[in-house]
């Protein structure tokens, strides 16, 4: 059959880019494109179903979703306060501040030993709960105490606050790079390259791998809506990858983290290698995408409110408030669990292994927890926002985000006190957990 589709259609369908690579692709923005019409067999060629009601059959890659989730997050709290789908296996998703909080800090009814929702189940080959395939974030009491005490001290401020002058050296890089032009790319020539570097330098790895760590972001995080077989063959490269990193380390030791990985030691054993791998793959992926997404949600944000922007150039003192509005109101971060047992549970029969995706970022809209919650106010004075999570999963990272939104921001706007938006139906952004703009054409000139 012919297949004719829209590149609108298909971005952010990984079925589409896996079962016909000729047909669809990614531009050199991320985007997901039409490459050529293409002559398909029947039945090669599956687009999901789109929701028509997010109450009953919700789904996260969804492009209504993808494209503006915070109507349907108001919906959904006036509806049904846990809105259920039988997409990825089974889900269920807390809309309110209180259930999202209820849940993030139940480690009797909830595991955490995987945090990304998609159409399989943790394998029992793998690391089993309590430690997961991915320490700290995906361990369970009493372990998870264990593995973030030994990353915390790379991530205190001791640790984090030196690297700023090495974060503003970056970005003024970055932004030479734009010099002269009218209309800047903010996301992916700006925003994309600030995290990936920092943590590159913190892990030892190569400085040509950059776009390597961005693949592998977009595997983890993005590539959810692919068949297991499929998603399981996308993360072979990735865990040759890390393989070659962990095996140069013991080879040839330095003063990094990953080193410290491997020489760290839990009740006077050195860590599995899979623990090391684990926890590498957390810090380049939470260390990335994240960031990434939180500074080009700021800057969309100033490009379209000249009044803030105006604020920051006039009151730089007001960085770290606004810093802090910024990540709740546009808090990148979605997080899952999984149901441990049968249960009743805020007024849904829960079954054993449904997913849970926690909506911090839905969380940080609620009404009854902040005033004016659909306001953006720059000068927010109380901001008990969970943007980092809650309960002992709470990011071990938020200084480094933090240090590096601020720096992101406050080079940008010094280099550019006057940006708009060039386009806004150019804007697109990610699909899955983890919510920002990929694409954010802003006119400087």
């Amino acid at each position: 059959m012919r297949v004719v589709i829209d590149a609108d259609l298909c971005q952010g369908q990984g079925r589409c880019f896996s079962i016909a690579p000729d047909v669809f692709g990614f531009d050199e923005l991320g985007n997901g494109v039409v490459l050529v019409t293409g002559e398909l067999g029947e039945g090669e060629l599956e687009l999901k179903t789109p929701v028509s009601d997010f109450a009953t059959d919700f789904d996260h890659t969804d492009p209504t979703w993808v494209a503006d989730p915070y109507p349907i997050w108001e919906d959904l709290r006036q509806r049904c306060p846990v809105a259920h789908t039988e997409r990825y296996g089974g889900a269920w998703f807390p809309a309110t501040h209180a259930g999202v909080t209820q849940i993030a800090k139940d480690t009797e009814n909830f595991t955490s030993r995987t945090v990304i929702m998609n159409d399989g189940r943790p394998d029992e080959m793998a690391l089993p709960s309590p430690i997961g395939v991915a320490p700290p974030i995906t361990s369970d009491p009493p372990f998870h105490q264990i593995a973030r005490k030994l990353i915390l001290p790379a991530f205190s401020p001791g640790a984090i606050n030196p690297l700023e002058p090495q974060v503003r050296a970056l970005c003024g890089t970055l932004l030479d790079r734009l010099a002269g032009r009218d209309v800047v790319e903010a996301s992916w020539d700006y925003a994309r390259l600030i995290p990936p570097s920092v943590i590159r330098q913190m892990l030892g790895f190569p400085e040509a791998d950059t776009e390597v760590f961005i693949d592998i972001v977009h595997t983890v995080t993005e590539s959810v809506d692919l068949p297991m077989d499929e998603r399981i063959a996308a993360f072979e490269p990735i865990e040759e990858y890390f393989t070659r990193q962990i095996e140069d380390h013991q080879a040839n030791p330095r003063d990094d983290l990953t080193t410290f990985l491997l020489n760290a030691e839990i009740d006077g054993q050195k860590l599995a290698v899979e623990h090391v791998f684990g926890t590498m793959i957390l810090i380049l992926v939470a260390g990335i995408d994240t960031t990434w997404s939180a500074i080009g949600s700021s800057l969309w944000h100033l490009a379209q409110n000249p009044s803030d922007l105006q604020r920051l150039v006039d009151e730089p003192d007001l960085m770290p408030v606004a810093i802090e509005e910024f990540l709740r109101f546009y808090a990148p971060v979605t997080m899952a669990r999984l149901v441990k047992h049968d249960m009743e549970y805020l007024g849904v029969t829960m079954r054993e292994y449904d997913w849970i995706l926690l909506g911090f970022p839905a969380a940080n809209r609620d009404p009854t927890a902040f005033a004016d919650a659909d306001r953006f106010i720059i000068d927010r004075a109380e901001n008990r926002h969970v943007a980092f999570g809650l309960g002992i999963h709470r990011c071990a990272g938020s200084n480094l985000a933090r240090l590096e939104l601020r720096v992101a921001l406050e080079e940008f706007i010094a280099r550019y006190p006057r940006f708009s938006l060039a386009d806004p139906d150019q804007v697109t952004w990610s699909q899955g957990q983890i919510r920002g703009p990929r694409r954010l054409p802003i006119r400087v000139g």
